[in-house]
């Protein structure tokens, strides 16, 4: 069976799009989708829910494409394995990341999430995979 196939019967409590054939870039989005206001995830965590782990950069990939995407997809509540906002400079403008997360009661500084850890949200650990 195909990654993608594997993934897309792992989804059941993310609500997949339905498509016949999902990419991996839209499963990203619908992983991306679940996390709460207030809370933040790693692009290794939604690779690791997606049953591939060696694939944070390619979710990277999909959240600097993100901002084009119907339904909209939380892509500042993405940042990397230590808190830090690798992606802001894909935000117009690049402290819009930072605004959105403040917005929703998140602390950053010096562009790391505060109590990181506490934000932290495991798609693995809260939607059962």
């Amino acid at each position: 069976m195909p990654r993608a196939k594997q993934a897309a019967t792992a989804l059941k409590q993310v609500k997949p799009s339905g498509k016949k054939d999902e990419t991996f870039f839209e499963l990203v989005y619908e992983v991306a989708r679940q996390i709460p206001k207030g809370r933040v995830t790693s692009y290794g965590a939604i690779a690791a829910s997606l049953g591939a782990k060696s694939s944070a950069r390619m979710v990277g990939w999909a959240m600097n494409g993100a901002h084009n995407v119907k339904p909209k997809v939380p892509a500042h509540r993405v940042v990397n394995r230590l808190g830090i906002l690798s992606g802001k400079h894909h935000f117009d403008p690049p402290g819009n990341m930072e605004e959105l997360l403040k917005k929703e009661g998140i602390k950053v500084e010096n562009d790391q999430v505060v109590d990181f850890k506490k934000k932290f949200w495991d798609p693995v650990e809260e939607l059962g995979f």
